[in-house]
């Protein structure tokens, strides 16, 4: 059984950091791009950042660029989300999320790219 789980979120207040992570087991993802995007109430699912299969490639969305930084590590099969500078509108459900297409370079944004995901660690940042 594939699963995928979030850990780190929590109740933090604006200008603080946060580590998000995912670990994932059922099967190696080592050879995917995986990604995380959120969801924060009565909005849609927005892309976050991913990163490509050998870490080479990463893609962030224009809102937390040069404040968040994925990473990965294949061989324990997880992929991380450090969260520095957060701000009351970053307060939403986080989602790891993982690709079935392996060995692509691509780092994609969109949701329907992803065939794998998480249930989600929630994130509110107070002020």
């Amino acid at each position: 059984q594939v699963q995928l789980v979030e850990s780190g979120g929590g109740l933090v207040q604006a200008g603080d950091s946060l580590r998000l992570s995912c670990a994932a087991s059922g099967r190696t993802f080592s050879r995917s791009a995986m990604g995380w995007f959120r969801q924060a109430p009565g909005k849609e699912r927005e892309f976050v950042a991913t990163i490509a299969w050998s870490g080479g490639s990463t893609r962030y969305a224009d809102s937390v660029k040069d404040r968040f930084t994925i990473s990965r590590g294949n061989a324990e099969n997880t992929v991380s989300l450090q969260m520095n500078s957060l701000e009351l509108g970053d307060s939403a459900v986080y989602y790891c999320a993982a690709t079935a297409v392996t060995y692509s370079s691509d780092t994609p944004s969109r949701p329907q790219s992803y065939s794998y995901w998480g249930q989600g660690t929630q994130v509110t940042v107070s002020s």
